[in-house]
């Protein structure tokens, strides 16, 4: 059922209510979960638009319309983590396409990269320079593929999006943004010309780390005919439970992102110039490189904050070892904090010659700054910096 309103709701309404209609049957305001994995047929081929669960579930649609009308696209496809929504693209390729991508990028895209697809045919291609004069370089009529997050995982590098789909649509290339970090909140890639926003919903989606999710969003439904039949015949979906705990976080989104990205932005501020550390970086501070590219293309720095100690490793670790508020784990984007040392934990699938040469170092430490009390998310820090 389509609400003819929705349209001219705001963000913060449509993460309400949009996929989230009561049930028609019981008045529900909430609708049910459908546990089903098959539809009772009437006849041979007569349905009510659901044959089995793979294909298509009630409550996996109302999760897809949401997250396609909060990144203003036509259609989504969700699936049952970010790796699967990402290899569903790559599974677009044939062999002898390129895929021309920024090379700080989630470590478990570089596997699927260089350790999957690359066995398939598909070219890999990487570019050290985030600009799109760099792009530009690069891409050739073999370029099928953009492929890019702004931020960047962990370096956090912001692309600009609209030039760079420019270059990709001009040498028949798409292109594909994983928009995990910023979310609809705070940044919109198909606004911005991309073909595709990809997300790990894992993370601020679900927003409350007890759930592991993907999706893609389409700018054109004609591209969601692959993507659906790929979604279907690899069968990499969500179960309607994990499609539940994700729309339900869905609804908080807006908020969170407000609250990530003002506790991001004081703590980055706090630990700025700290005697202990050689970098602290956020989009949303002054002396970040794409400070006013980011100020541009979002509406807030998110809230993720590296950080890269004096001394490397041994200071590193023992800063993780000694946070109490921060838990010491992947992933990111819950309403908690974490800490992570990418090195070892989220990017160790990318050689340590690679890894290091493109910044993601020993001594650098990621934080996902929760929504908890600022005050005692920076005495955290302070007391974990004094063992560092």
């Amino acid at each position: 059922m389509t609400n003819p309103s929705e349209q001219n709701w705001r963000f913060a309404t449509r993460a309400i209510h949009v996929g989230q209609e009561p049930d028609p049957v019981t008045g529900a305001t909430v609708p049910p979960i459908h546990t089903t994995s098959t539809y009772t047929q009437s006849s041979p081929g007569k349905n009510k638009g659901y044959e089995y669960s793979r294909s298509s579930n009630p409550t996996r649609v109302g999760l897809e319309r949401s997250l396609a009308s909060l990144e203003g696209g036509a259609a989504c496809a969700c699936f049952a983590s970010g790796s699967a929504a990402t290899a569903c693209i790559f599974a677009t390729l044939a062999p002898g396409d390129k895929v021309l991508a920024y090379a700080d990028l989630y470590g478990g895209t570089f596997r699927l990269l260089k350790r999957v697809f690359e066995g398939f045919g598909v070219v890999p291609v990487f570019t050290e320079d985030p600009s799109p004069p760099a792009f530009k370089k690069l891409i050739d009529a073999k370029t099928k593929l953009v492929w890019i997050e702004s931020p960047t995982n962990p370096l956090l590098r912001c692309l600009d999006i609209a030039a760079i789909a420019k270059i990709a649509h001009d040498a028949g290339a798409k292109l594909a943004v994983d928009n995990t970090f910023a979310t609809p909140a705070l940044q919109l890639p198909l606004k911005l010309g991309a073909d595709y926003a990809v997300h790990s919903t894992t993370k601020y989606i679900g927003g409350h780390s007890d759930v592991i999710g993907g999706a893609i969003i389409v700018k054109d439904a004609a591209l969601m005919e692959r993507i659906a039949f790929l979604q279907n015949a690899l069968g990499g979906v969500p179960g309607p439970f994990d499609c539940y705990l994700q729309h339900r976080g869905i609804k908080t989104l807006s908020i969170r992102m407000e609250r990530h990205s003002a506790n991001a932005l004081a703590l980055s501020q706090h630990l700025r110039g700290h005697a202990k550390l050689t970098k602290v970086v956020y989009p949303f501070l002054e002396d970040h490189p794409d400070f006013a590219l980011a100020k541009k293309q979002m509406c807030g720095g998110g809230g993720i904050v590296t950080i890269v100690f004096k001394g490397e490793r041994a200071p590193a670790l023992r800063f993780c070892e000694s946070t109490k508020v921060f838990s010491c784990a992947e992933s990111l984007g819950g309403v908690e904090s974490l800490v992570n040392h990418p090195a070892i934990m989220t990017h160790a699938s990318i050689p340590k010659e690679i890894r290091e040469a493109r910044g993601v170092t020993d001594g650098l430490v990621r934080l996902s700054v929760g929504i908890e009390d600022i005050a005692d998310l920076i005495a955290d820090v302070d007391q974990a910096m004094s063992h560092a």
